[in-house]
């Protein structure tokens, strides 16, 4: 079925030539968008009644819309009620007035004054006006205009929804970050002067709340995997954080910002400072958490090519707080970031799961918007093999290794270090200078001097996931 075109009238002044011709394009270019347009120059003849057109605008119902033409004389007339301008403009008056709501008027901006503001009548000056004055903007006013005439606005009202179920549910966690988050985003896009601050007052909200999420000593697995899910919003707003200081300032400082909070939240994995008395399943959901934080933080510098800043979190010590194993603060390798999460083991066997790590099903499960696990997995893979060339600290565990059987051949920085170019780039992640620093440890795992980590009955094969016979053999 058609649709009857919405008919429309033009009040207007006929101030000179130029700004009457105008009108007429204006009102053509409606017409030729299916707008029926009343418009004196087409539809008065001699003998018509000129008061009884102009009240037609406002009595008639069939008219569903009246655009009202503002330039200096239609302003100046209306507020003086001058003329025919006069005459519509007590007519056109009455009805927006009574009806505050009506929307079928509408004024359109012909001319400005001299400051730039636009000619309007009093009785007008506090509604919105549609402006295709400006030559630059007519295209996009003239859609608004069309919009405004058929009913279809650009932004519509979305239909109401349903209650959310998680309003009915337990309250959740609350680390109180969001707010001084959205600054940093907008402070490290926009270049602010202050992102420097921003980034160290949302680390340091983070980290002093995340005691937030401490766990009862009486607590179960499945407290400690709800914990880790009910989290997992403020995972998601740090990686997006970390990314943003990648894309957007990738410099060294930001890079110490982000080694200094993880050196700082590491220490929720042991004891509360000072504690007497305490339960290891306290920090079970931070051991998980912080070794994820820190996976996450390496996997977005090497998805990003940030391989200094991804050195950052290699190379530099972290000085970790004094607990029943150390007599004062130390330094200490990143590899302490992993820690076996024993909840989750024991988790494992009360449920006679044949799972071979439900670590790396938790991390497999909940990879974060926009991710993929290859990037976690590259990550893992990175700082197990800059672990086994430079030593120091306990050993890396590559936990999501245990899903290798999805991925082929070297990993994406690897394949593109075929490139001696990309080699010479990336190498710092390994701690090498060379291809051949590396060959010496492959040899060790072929003869067995070297241990390789094992999932199950599969073996990691660290040669093809260097692409190693590849690295550097083109420029």
């Amino acid at each position: 079925m058609t649709t009857a075109a919405p008919k429309l009238f033009i009040s207007y002044s006929w101030s000179n030539a130029l700004h009457e011709q105008w009108v007429v394009q204006l009102a053509e270019s409606l017409v030729e968008s299916g707008v029926d347009v009343l418009l004196d120059k087409w539809d008065l003849r001699e003998g018509h009644d000129t008061i009884a057109y102009m009240e037609q605008m406002v009595t008639d119902p069939a008219i569903q819309k009246v655009l009202i033409i503002c330039d200096e004389t239609y302003a100046q007339k209306a507020d003086g009620r001058d003329g025919g301008v006069g005459t519509e403009t007590q007519i056109i008056s009455k009805g927006v007035y009574e009806k505050t709501t009506q929307e079928k008027f509408v004024a359109v901006i012909a001319s400005r004054d001299a400051e730039g503001k636009p000619y309007l009548p009093t009785y007008y000056s506090s509604r919105i006006y549609i402006d295709p004055s400006d030559n630059d903007r007519y295209a996009s006013e003239f859609e608004k205009l069309l919009r405004w005439v058929f009913n279809k606005p650009l932004y519509v009202k979305p239909t109401l929804g349903s209650r959310p179920s998680f309003i009915d549910e337990p309250a959740s966690i609350s680390l109180g970050t969001t707010t001084v988050y959205r600054r940093c985003l907008d402070a490290l896009r926009q270049g602010k002067s202050f992102a420097p601050g921003a980034i160290d007052e949302y680390f340091e909200i983070f980290a002093v709340n995340l005691e937030r999420i401490r766990l009862e000593s009486d607590s179960t697995d499945d407290a400690v995997v709800e914990s880790i899910e009910k989290f997992m919003p403020y995972r998601n707003e740090y990686i997006s954080l970390v990314q943003t200081i990648a894309q957007y300032s990738p410099i060294d400082a930001n890079g110490e910002k982000v080694h200094r909070f993880l050196e700082r939240i590491y220490s929720y994995t042991k004891p509360a400072a000072g504690a007497v008395a305490f339960n290891t399943w306290q920090f079970q959901n931070y051991k998980y958490i912080i070794h994820e934080l820190f996976l996450y933080t390496l996997a977005v510098f090497l998805r990003h090519e940030r391989f200094h800043l991804a050195n950052v979190l290699l190379e530099q010590p972290y000085y970790l707080r004094a607990d029943e194993f150390r007599s004062a603060s130390a330094a200490n390798s990143y590899t302490e970031f992993y820690q076996s999460v024993e909840a989750l083991e024991h988790r494992k066997r009360r449920l006679q799961s044949n799972r071979i790590s439900l670590h790396a099903d938790l991390l497999q499960e909940h990879v974060a918007p926009g991710f993929d696990l290859r990037y976690l997995m590259q990550a893992d893979f990175v700082a197990f093999m800059r672990n086994e060339i430079v030593g120091g600290g306990r050993r890396w565990w590559p936990v999501t290794l245990v899903y290798l059987g999805r991925h082929h051949g070297p990993f994406e920085i690897f394949a593109r270090s075929a490139s001696s170019a990309y080699f010479d780039r990336a190498k710092v992640i390994l701690g090498v200078s060379r291809k051949q620093d590396i060959e010496a440890l492959l040899q060790k795992y072929e003869t067995g001097d070297r241990r390789l980590p094992r999932f199950d009955w599969s073996e990691i094969n660290p040669s093809a996931l260097l692409g190693f016979d590849e690295l550097c053999t083109s420029r």
